[in-house]
């Protein structure tokens, strides 16, 4: 006969020490203009799915691309920037 019993690290997977450290919370905010880029990038991509891109799309599309180019090249000279050498 099999018991059925919980595992307990189901019931304490978010236990205070399974939070995010300072250092993981900075990272994610440092990247949080690229993240926003990226989904203005796909909301204008999802737009077009079903239908063929206007002019306007078309130029939505450009400026989410140059705007997560932008945003890559940001967070890349701002890791330079602290660390004092190329990222």
């Amino acid at each position: 006969m099999n018991h059925i019993v919980t595992v307990q690290d189901a019931v304490t997977a978010f236990a205070d020490f399974m939070e995010p450290t300072g250092a993981e919370l900075a990272a994610i905010d440092a990247e949080m203009p690229v993240i926003r880029a990226e989904m203005d990038l796909l909301d204008a991509q999802i737009i077009v799915i079903d239908r063929t891109p206007c002019e306007l799309d078309e130029r939505r599309i450009r400026r989410a691309r140059r705007k997560v180019l932008a945003a890559h090249r940001d967070l890349r000279n701002g890791a330079a920037d602290q660390t004092g050498g190329v990222a």
